[in-house]
């Protein structure tokens, strides 16, 4: 499940992967975002994804950079942090971060929701 929610004081989407999550969800949730047209254009998402399980594989990483690029063309800048808690996550997150280079994307990975927000805190 994709829970998301956009935090006004922080200007962040804060949103949270729990629980078995597909990659139709994954693809649901790059598509909300895409279509949402409140958020401000120079995006800032803090991904929990510790309660999370991915059940998708490597290759369905390439299904979910497509749909983000397609996001990507209705912002300025995306700037993405994931917390993550287990070795599947963080290589999956890992692969993501190498294969998706468009320069309009920052994506980093952190063990804290603490070091996450800390980091989104600079842009």
């Amino acid at each position: 499940m994709v829970i998301s929610e956009f935090n006004t004081a922080t200007a962040t989407l804060e949103s949270s992967f729990e629980g078995d999550v597909c990659l139709n969800e994954i693809l649901e949730y790059i598509i909300a975002t895409k279509k949402n047209q409140s958020f401000p254009r120079n995006l800032k998402i803090r991904t929990d994804s510790s309660k999370g399980i991915f059940n998708f594989s490597i290759d369905d990483l390439n299904a979910i950079i497509i749909e983000n690029e397609k996001s990507l063309e209705k912002y300025d800048s995306i700037t993405d942090a994931i917390v993550v808690s287990d070795p599947k996550t963080t290589a999956l997150a890992m692969l993501f971060q190498e294969l998706e280079k468009n320069p309009k994307y920052k994506f980093q990975i952190f063990a804290t929701k603490e070091a996450a927000e800390d980091w989104l805190s600079q842009f």
